[in-house]
């Protein structure tokens, strides 16, 4: 038998089913929300009358539409200044609370680019799955992490199931 890569061991330890046309359910260790992706997933969840599969398998944090300014970021969500961004950061702090999901919010210290916090919180590590809503997701691999950066409607998939419908 010859050696496995990384990506191959780390695929076949979170393979929950593998179908003959070549996709597979991979099981997802950890789910990084963000306010622009996230809205129309828990949307979605609430219209199926569906709750998150693991709750502290998902970490939330603001992060596209913050401002960055000190004096703007003093007054917290009042401190965004466009309707639109401020719109979509006060509904994942209504979304968080309501599901009950973590959330390092605009002026928590922890909060920041969603893809520094999850490492940088020891919330992305070596071995895990990781995904979120953003194309960036795939840097969390120099964490010897199996990463994917997916949509919106996987968003929901993974929130609702902790798995992700995905090709080797």
């Amino acid at each position: 038998m010859s050696g496995q890569t990384l990506y191959d061991k780390l695929w076949n330890q979170h393979l929950v089913k593998q179908r003959d046309d070549g996709t597979a359910l991979i099981y997802i260790d950890r789910q990084l929300l963000h306010e622009v992706t996230s809205p129309q997933a828990f949307e979605g969840l609430r219209l199926a009358n569906r709750k998150p599969w693991r709750l502290d398998a998902n970490l939330a944090t603001p992060d596209h539409n913050v401002p960055t300014t000190i004096k703007e970021r003093a007054e917290g969500n009042s401190g965004i200044k466009d309707p639109v961004s401020l719109i979509q950061v006060q509904t994942l702090d209504d979304n968080c609370l309501e599901y009950g999901i973590e959330e390092f919010k605009i002026n928590d210290p922890r909060q920041g680019i969603v893809h520094v916090v999850g490492p940088e919180q020891g919330a992305t590590l070596p071995g895990m799955t990781v995904v979120c809503g953003d194309s960036h997701t795939a840097t969390h691999g120099a964490f010897g992490a199996l990463a994917h950066g997916i949509g919106t409607s996987e968003v929901e998939h993974v929130m609702a199931t902790q798995c992700l419908l995905a090709q080797k």
